[in-house]
């Protein structure tokens, strides 16, 4: 159970992290991203409190890539009207992967330690989404940061010169 507490805080930690880093960037499409990746940290709490609390585990089911898509498309226009962040907004997403990354390693290493079923399977759900997570920051990093590379290297475009 102590794994559990452990995630339990760094899930906590996220959701006040994604939080408040939805209120200082200026970005629309990064504040969205950052509120809807702490709702998903909320649901991932409470999992962790049912599994605490010996109750049977409710695997919420969330979907972030496709979440993320849904926001990148209902926000184009106003992604494009300013693409060049600030500094500290690049520096929150640059956080917030570090965070994703670590809890993924965390989560790696305690699946082999939990002793029931109910655990594995809570964090092998943490897993998936975390990474989830990870690459969403991680291509809004990219994103924000050079946006120019960023639609050639997703668009697979053909240089021509």
């Amino acid at each position: 159970m102590k794994s559990v507490e452990i995630a339990l805080k760094m899930e906590t930690d996220a959701v006040k992290f994604y939080t408040e880093a939805a209120e200082k960037v200026s970005h629309p499409v990064g504040k969205k991203m950052f509120l809807t990746v702490a709702e998903d940290e909320k649901n991932h709490i409470k999992m962790l409190e049912e599994v605490l609390k010996g109750l049977e585990l409710t695997i919420r089911e969330a979907h972030p890539i496709k979440t993320v898509k849904t926001i990148f498309e209902e926000m184009k226009d106003k992604m494009m009207d300013r693409v060049k962040a600030l500094s500290d907004e690049l520096e929150a997403f640059r956080i917030a992967m570090d965070m994703e990354k670590e809890g993924i390693e965390f989560y790696k290493k305690v699946i082999n330690e939990v002793t029931t079923e109910k655990e594995k399977k809570l964090f092998e759900r943490l897993i998936y989404e975390e990474e989830q997570h990870h690459k969403i920051f991680a291509e809004t990093y990219n994103f924000l940061n050079d946006t120019g590379n960023w639609f050639m290297w997703k668009e697979f475009s053909i240089v021509e010169g």
